[in-house]
């Protein structure tokens, strides 16, 4: 079997799971328990979601930054307006 799962609600934040996973999924949680010196292969599923789970899971950006970036790129277009490039200039400024 690969992956079956099921989910139980735990009392402080946390989601219990029994999971059935493969040899090699099983060997890679037992490499990184041993590398980060954890406790169980939980610590580790929760060690690889901390290290990977950002190239999967978009953050949403807060509200702070989000006015920031508007803020910078009014800045930017009072100051330079909508310019556009002609490809010669583009290639020049790339050194194409």
């Amino acid at each position: 079997m690969y992956t079956k799962c099921t989910l139980y609600k735990m009392e402080n934040s946390t989601v219990s799971a029994r999971v059935d996973i493969g040899e090699y999924a099983n060997k890679v949680l037992g490499i990184i328990k041993i590398k980060y010196g954890l406790n169980d292969k939980s610590e580790a599923i929760n060690k690889f979601i901390e290290l990977y789970g950002d190239d999967i899971l978009e953050l949403e950006a807060s509200e702070e930054y989000t006015k920031k970036v508007i803020e910078l790129t009014n800045n930017h277009l009072k100051k330079h307006g909508v310019k556009k490039m002609s490809v010669e200039e583009l290639d020049k400024l790339c050194e194409v």
